[in-house]
């Protein structure tokens, strides 16, 4: 096993064997931490916004706790990217992690003390899981080749499914411990966050050696350094600006849509008369559409190009929002048809628009602007789950899926706008995978 030695860094970027072989056994580290990641963030979803319902009392902030933890999101990503940055991988991922487990304990004190101020402020706090979950994916790229950037950003994100997908289905047993315990039931599924973000953060700050991030940065130095009397050529400016710019918008955009809808359907489900359990099935198979196809995802990124999967992607958002407009509120299996292809949709924007901005930066700069991107990301979860609550209740979770969908096709002038700017500005380096 490596140690986490600076003359190991070197001597793995000057040997191909050994870049492959730390290759694999990062992307064993990330399957284990995701797992355990996954079965964390599953909580927030499945049962934050009924917490505050519960504690607030008042349906049109039901949507604050998701508010709160992708704001706690947004200000753990700019974090973790800048200690990404400076220290690399395994330090700001194992800090996210960990930050994230502080704050589902507090929410945990929180619904026993019954302090929502307290609530609030540990939401913020329990943010920090979520956006170091979607951070992982990056972890996985750094020693991967050009074709094999989607493909490696998949293996992260559905080594999340194993534990994403249980967790909510993990919500009733998890509220029989916490009534044990004496504490509310909707306490139980953020114990199981607790131990779980937190067991992620010390895999990654134990295991993650050698770091992956400073290996990538020491093979760029040593390919530069051999070829430093040859002609160097930078990537067009104006194709990586864009790229950076439709990647971040790919991504953001597809967050907003898929928080929007799947923030108030719980809700919607309660209300026309469903039982807990059926609220955790329906999430439990939305978040294995989030994650669980991302294996053959990310081989088609890799193979048919990004935009044309984003366009695809776009596509499945919005019929997933027309569907949720229509069905019945106690149309079980058309509201899972719903939340299943909002996963699926936001998969594939999600690996696209991740390929999309790792293309356009280098390795110099590459954790900075993912950071600052996955800011934009959970700012616009927020914007997400605070707008739907506000437009379910002043107008009907109908409408709300029919928003998702107009949003949905605004991905497609966007890819347009890319394409033509390709056309116009082709240089030897823009990336075929386009």
């Amino acid at each position: 096993m490596f140690t986490f030695k600076t003359e190991d860094i070197e001597e793995i970027a000057g040997s191909p064997d050994l870049q492959k072989a730390l290759y694999k056994r990062t992307l064993a580290v990330i399957l284990l931490s995701q797992t355990l990641g996954g079965a964390g963030l599953a909580a927030g979803i499945t049962v934050g916004a009924l917490l505050a319902q519960q504690m607030l009392g008042v349906d049109s902030l039901a949507g604050l706790p998701t508010a709160l933890f992708t704001l706690g999101a947004a200000f753990s990503a700019y974090l973790v990217g800048r200690i990404t940055q400076a220290r690399g991988r395994r330090i700001g991922l194992s800090f996210g992690f960990l930050t994230g487990g502080l704050g589902a304990l507090g929410v945990v004190i929180a619904a026993n003390i019954d302090n929502v101020v307290f609530l609030l402020i540990s939401l913020f706090i329990y943010g920090a899981g979520t956006s170091t979950n979607l951070q992982a994916r990056y972890a996985g790229i750094d020693l991967a080749g050009e074709k094999q950037r989607a493909k490696a950003a998949s293996i992260a994100m559905v080594a999340t499914t194993f534990g994403a997908v249980a967790g909510p289905n993990l919500v009733t047993p998890m509220g029989h411990i916490a009534e044990r315990l004496g504490m509310p039931t909707l306490a139980g599924p953020f114990l199981l966050a607790m131990v779980a973000y937190s067991l992620a953060g010390i895999v990654f700050y134990f295991f993650l050696k050698p770091d992956p991030l400073l290996v990538a940065r020491a093979i760029e130095n040593r390919k530069q350094s051999e070829t430093e009397t040859a002609i160097q050529y930078q990537p067009n400016d104006g194709i990586q600006r864009s790229g950076i710019i439709v990647g971040a918008t790919v991504l953001i955009l597809a967050q907003v849509i898929m928080v929007g809808i799947m923030t108030m359907t719980p809700i919607h489900i309660e209300q026309n008369g469903s039982a807990l359990s059926a609220v955790g099935f329906v999430i439990g198979l939305h978040i294995a559409a989030m994650y669980l196809p991302s294996l053959v995802t990310g081989t088609l990124v890799d193979k048919l190009g990004r935009m044309k999967m984003v366009v695809a992607g776009a596509l499945i958002l919005s019929l997933a929002g027309v569907i949720a407009a229509f069905a019945p509120g106690n149309a079980i299996g058309l509201i899972t048809l719903s939340l299943v292809l909002l996963g699926l949709g936001w998969n594939f924007g999600v690996l696209s628009g991740t390929a999309i901005v790792v293309d356009a930066t280098t390795i110099k700069n590459r954790a900075k602007i993912q950071g600052t991107i996955d800011v934009g990301v959970a700012i616009g979860g927020s914007i997400g789950s605070i707008s739907s609550s506000v437009i379910v209740a002043n107008s009907s979770y109908g409408v709300l899926g029919l928003t998702g969908a107009y949003l949905s096709l605004m991905l497609v002038p966007l890819i347009i706008w890319r394409y033509l700017k390709i056309k116009r500005t082709k240089t030897p380096f823009s990336s075929d995978n386009d």
